[in-house]
């Protein structure tokens, strides 16, 4: 009993860390895109603000919230074993 609650606590800490890596690389990603984007296109104006925006606009994505898939395909995935092994 204890050596499986340590097992999901132990994965429970690596998908966090998983998690915030995955948003951090994620986020930096999009923003190196709108920074492109800008210079690209040439615009005039205060780029800060216009990459500010465009990271609000990513944080309310759906892209975004497919990050939180970090913790719920594991435990989908450990849920179905789990009943093949045991009762098919």
């Amino acid at each position: 009993m204890f050596g499986a609650m340590r097992l999901l606590l132990i994965l429970l800490v690596v998908q966090t860390i998983a998690y915030f890596a995955l948003s951090f690389y994620s986020r930096s990603v999009r923003r190196q895109k709108l920074e492109t984007w800008w210079d690209e296109k040439g615009k005039t104006g205060n780029k800060e603000a216009f990459v500010a925006r465009g990271l609000h606009v990513y944080d309310n994505s759906f892209r975004r919230k497919l990050i939180l898939g970090v913790y719920i395909v594991p435990w989908v995935a450990i849920g179905a074993l789990i009943y093949i092994v045991n009762y098919m």
